[in-house]
């Protein structure tokens, strides 16, 4: 409603944005209740029946002298028959209301517009905020949030130390939801509702249910508080969160159970990728962080930030079935064990060490699961374009648990198969006359200009990508951080404009 102008006087208006916090009047801070009294105006947003949230927090400080400004909404979650649709319907509404602010800014009032929680952090006012904050002075009042206000009412931390706390819209799609909730340390997801059942899969999905709190109306009357698991559907409104807490426990407490294994030890082999955290899924990520041992070649192990109340068993990278048994036996004593590889572990990689040593009979009853990652043959080839754009084969140069003449052989099966070749391990200190050898078998086949991709540290401190032709591949190059990729007599080598050799395998055939 509007009531009575005041005079009008010279010059500008100020605008507030009013944070209220999350619903407790008490909890308003002191500079929330200075603006209000300032004020010429008190704005508010409210649904089309015409309660308003905001106003019934500031409420006691609002006075009759208060000239009021109710916005309300033309829509909420109902259908529109605006030519523009819901978008439309409300872009024009917050058009509207803006002007109906500017008017009173223009006369030289102050206008404080009420915002439940922080104006900034999914707030109506933000829509003011960015259609007047650049024409006039403009001051946003900050407020207890309902992420700080559900987290006091659980009374558990958010998040502690290293850990990463992530906000998330319950609109978002169910797996997009999964994704992020399995790859985060803490969460919380706002706008619950009639968002409900889809967030509840989601988090099933992401195995994390059983972690999940639930708050409803924090600090306001008829607050309930509870495990996310056991809320009813049909109860829940839009004024409730879901909160995952911290996963740090003290010292010897059990951790929240987690994953499809609860209450039972399993082993999770992780893929790395080949690199950095940039390099890594949202599920490894997640699994890494639920893990309570993490097992592996201590280079890799470096790769994965220290997190309190995990067990870190670093080894050497020649003891694969060793640590394979070693982990079996953590997952046996009820251990929740990340198993962590470079790359996708699948390829050359420990998750084929792992099943050998699950698959005899004292271990049989553990749990083993694979989580893939990027393969080292994948970057390599991005950075150069896509040489593996066709069929092509993987093979590892390492004769260390195969003979050279199976090497050899496969080498020269895939060349008269005119496949693109990504070769692993290719040298080493103790192996470094593979690459030449492997070179002369491939011009048995391939012409001296077939492009080779050298491809070392790809994603790493130490990236260096070149394009050679097979002649000139100099296996003093070579280490066992390199990875190769031979073309076919299909693939292209093309320097553009750049410099950059950009480098593919045509998708179609020539015919026979």
């Amino acid at each position: 409603m509007t009531t009575q102008q005041p005079p009008q006087t010279t010059g500008p208006g100020r605008l507030y944005g009013v944070g209220l916090g999350p619903g407790d009047p008490a909890l308003m801070t002191v500079r929330a209740v200075e603006v209000i009294a300032e004020a010429d105006v008190v704005a508010y947003h409210s649904a089309r029946h015409g309660r308003s949230i905001a106003r019934a927090i500031a409420e006691r400080h609002i006075r009759p002298d208060h000239v009021e400004e109710a916005l309300v909404y033309p829509v909420t979650t109902e259908g529109t028959d605006h030519p523009g649709g819901y978008r439309g319907a409300m872009e024009e509404f917050y058009a509207e209301a803006a002007a109906r602010l500017a008017a009173h800014l223009d006369a030289g009032r102050t206008v404080a517009v009420l915002a439940e929680g922080d104006p900034l952090f999914y707030g109506s006012y933000m829509h003011m905020h960015k259609r007047l904050a650049d024409r006039y002075p403009t001051e946003v009042v900050p407020g207890v949030t309902s992420v700080s206000a559900a987290a006091a009412r659980l009374g558990e931390p958010l998040v502690e130390g290293e850990e990463i706390l992530t906000v998330l819209p319950g609109t978002l799609p169910e797996e997009e939801l999964a994704a992020r909730l399995a790859a985060t340390d803490s969460a919380v997801v706002m706008k619950l509702g009639r968002t409900f059942p889809t967030v509840r899969r989601a988090m099933a999905s992401a195995g994390r249910l059983d972690e999940a709190r639930y708050v409803e109306r924090a600090t306001m009357a008829g607050e309930r508080t509870g495990m996310l698991a056991e809320a009813d559907a049909e109860q829940v409104p839009y004024f409730s969160v879901a909160v995952l807490p911290s996963r740090v426990r003290l010292p010897g407490a059990d951790a929240a159970p987690a994953g499809p294994a609860a209450g039972s030890g399993e082993v999770v082999v992780v893929g790395l990728g080949p690199a950095g955290p940039r390099w890594l899924t949202p599920e490894a990520r997640g699994e890494l962080a639920a893990a309570d041992d993490l097992v592996g070649y201590t280079t890799y192990l470096y790769r994965v930030p220290v997190r309190p109340g995990q067990q870190r068993h670093a080894s050497d990278n020649r003891v694969e079935s060793e640590r394979a048994e070693f982990a079996l036996d953590l997952a046996r004593r009820g251990r929740r064990v990340a198993v962590v590889s470079s790359g996708d572990p699948g390829v050359f990689a420990m998750a084929t060490a792992v099943l050998e040593v699950a698959c005899q009979d004292a271990y049989t009853d553990v749990a083993v699961r694979v989580v893939p990652g990027m393969t080292a043959a994948h970057a390599a080839a991005s950075r150069v374009g896509a040489p593996l754009g066709h069929d092509y084969a993987v093979v590892s140069l390492s004769d260390r648990l195969k003979p050279w003449e199976v090497i050899a052989e496969r080498l020269h099966a895939a060349a008269r198969a005119d496949l693109v070749l990504a070769l692993y391990n290719p040298g080493s200190r103790s192996r470094t006359w593979q690459v030449g050898k492997a070179r002369e078998l491939l011009l048995e086949h391939r012409a001296p200009d077939t492009p080779v991709v050298l491809a070392r540290d790809v994603g790493g401190p130490g990236e260096r990508v070149r394009v050679v032709p097979l002649a000139e591949l100099d296996p003093a190059e070579v280490d066992m951080r390199t990875l190769l990729l031979i073309g076919s007599t299909q693939t292209q080598a093309v320097r553009r404009g750049t410099g950059e050799h950009c480098v593919w395998t045509p998708r179609r055939y020539p015919e026979g």
